[in-house]
């Protein structure tokens, strides 16, 4: 393999990982509860890796102020997506965590995003392939520890 430098590597991340994200957001939206919004789904997707969130973590998460992210999080508990729960230690403070409905919502729309990439990644040879999972493998222990899930 040649030599890359790496302000090579950076610049490929950088325009290549929103892209691909592009396409699996794209598929996700398409395949959520059709009375889901995006904010409500992004929730959910937040909530299914932060199981126990408080209220001020989604928010910050999601962008929103603390009475926008309330109201958000009052209509999915609503409808059955969420449960919020009183924190064991706390009982100020509440935590935040998918039904069995409202992951049942994810699996459908993350097995449709899953598809959809399948169907693109077919188009590489299996030695591409191989390389692909090398690359992820090699990049999610530097990203999984962010907090920018």
């Amino acid at each position: 393999m040649s030599s890359i430098s790496l302000e090579e590597c950076v610049r490929e991340v950088l325009e290549t990982a929103p892209l691909v994200m592009r396409t699996v957001r794209a598929e996700m939206r398409r395949h959520r509860a059709a009375d889901l919004s995006v904010p409500q789904f992004r929730t959910l997707t937040f909530l299914n890796r932060q199981a126990g969130a408080s209220l001020s973590k989604v928010a910050e998460h999601m962008g929103l102020t603390l009475p926008s992210t309330s109201l958000l999080v009052d209509g999915l508990v609503e409808r059955k997506l969420i449960l919020r729960n009183t924190h064991a230690a706390d009982r100020r403070r509440l935590t935040l965590t998918l039904t069995a409905r409202g992951q049942s919502v994810l699996e459908a729309a993350h097995g449709a995003a899953q598809a959809a990439l399948a169907h693109k990644l077919a188009a590489l040879s299996t030695q591409d392939q191989a390389i692909v999972v090398q690359a992820m493998r090699v990049l999610r222990p530097m990203f999984e520890s962010d907090n920018g899930v």
